[in-house]
């Protein structure tokens, strides 16, 4: 029986040391220099009820560097003074476009139905989508993920991290999880398999939207905007990703552990509709991940040749520290990168418990 375990131990080791070997190909990915775009852009956000973040976070878009932009901001049914503030900002810069949907229509398919009608509303062909909540961190953000818009590229995968709060434990969860998020979806875009990107930042042409239909693959599900339209649409050779630190963005975490949960049970609710490849993938790596830290105290308890399992154990964590170091650096993260064992067990075990409280029930959907 020992012996047997530390096979599986020592399988589900391989299995991890496989992966992060994979996802050393965004690990060691430097910046590609390309000639900067000069073709008109239409940035997209879709705010329902967010009016304070649109006075926060709005100027900070209408501030890029860009030299032809619109900005098309759709009301989506909101109960607050959202459209107000649109309209207000409307008056001071001519560059904003209103999409505003009424209650009548909001029903139906939700926020896809009012992204489409943004869509639809927006001038130029070459598409940036960002959040109500998201703040580019600088003012090269539309220039650095346009510019990837060459040649056959039509898809462009960015970072879309969230703001830091000292001292907070779940802040730290939070942006672990979407670093590691990240470098999952960059190295496999990087490896000639993308399936997926967030709408915190991501661009594709107008062009790729049409030819999918839209969001009608999937429109009967109230979520999956922004991965399940990457995850179909995307190619080896229509998709690019861009992880300068001028563009990145940045948003509002959630301040509570239950939101967070809330959150993440509707994002892992959408994986389900992935690719079968993709499935197969990220449900290999996850559950070699629970599988590894579950086993590990049991052998070390057992002392089933605790030599074998630590030289595994540090193997592997150095292997995750380079991986983890390497990608941080890139995307403004580091100072989670030291609690990295810790906020993984924790993670795992969260993730566990979302898919346990999705057999049992339906999350719940955009606001």
């Amino acid at each position: 029986m020992a012996l047997t375990l530390l096979g599986f131990y020592l399988l589900f080791s391989l299995i991890n040391i496989l992966f992060f070997l994979a996802f050393l190909s965004f690990a060691n990915a430097r910046n590609r220099k390309i000639d900067k775009a000069g073709f008109p852009v239409s940035v997209i956000i879709c705010a329902k009820n967010e009016a304070e973040n649109l006075r926060n976070f709005l100027p900070s878009v209408l501030e890029q560097d860009y030299p032809d932009f619109e900005v098309v901001v759709i009301n989506d049914a909101s109960t607050d003074n959202t459209l107000e503030v649109i309209e207000e900002f409307q008056k001071i810069d001519g560059r904003i476009k209103i999409v505003n949907v009424q209650n009548n229509e909001a029903f139906w398919a939700n926020k896809k139905y009012a992204l489409t009608l943004g869509i639809k509303k927006a001038r130029n062909s070459h598409l940036l989508f960002t959040d109500a909540d998201c703040a580019p961190q600088s003012n090269k953000w539309i220039a650095e993920m346009v510019q990837n818009f060459k040649g056959e590229k039509s898809i462009i995968l960015g970072y879309g991290g969230y703001f830091k709060h000292k001292n907070s434990l779940l802040n730290k969860l939070i942006r672990f999880e979407t670093l590691l998020t990240a470098i999952q979806y960059f190295s496999y875009a990087r490896l000639g398999s993308p399936y997926m990107g967030v709408g915190r930042n991501l661009a594709y042409t107008s062009e790729e939207f049409y030819a999918h239909k839209g969001f009608a693959s999937h429109l009967h599900l109230r979520s999956g905007d922004d991965d399940l339209f990457v995850n179909e649409a995307a190619t080896p050779t229509n998709t690019a990703i861009c992880f300068n630190k001028d563009a990145i963005t940045r948003s509002v975490p959630k301040s509570s552990f239950q939101s967070w949960f809330q959150q993440k049970r509707r994002h892992t609710s959408i994986a389900k509709h992935y690719k079968p490849k993709h499935k197969l993938l990220l449900g290999l790596f996850y559950s070699s991940r629970l599988f590894f830290w579950l086993l590990l105290p049991i052998l070390l308890i057992a002392q089933v040749y605790p030599v074998i399992v630590l030289l595994a154990l540090g193997i592997l964590l150095f292997l995750e520290l380079l991986v983890y170091y390497k990608s941080a650096r890139k995307l403004g993260e580091t100072d989670v990168v030291w609690l990295f064992p810790l906020l993984e067990v924790f993670l795992i075990l969260s993730h566990l418990s979302i898919f346990i409280a999705n057999i049992f029930s339906k999350p719940s959907h955009w606001k």
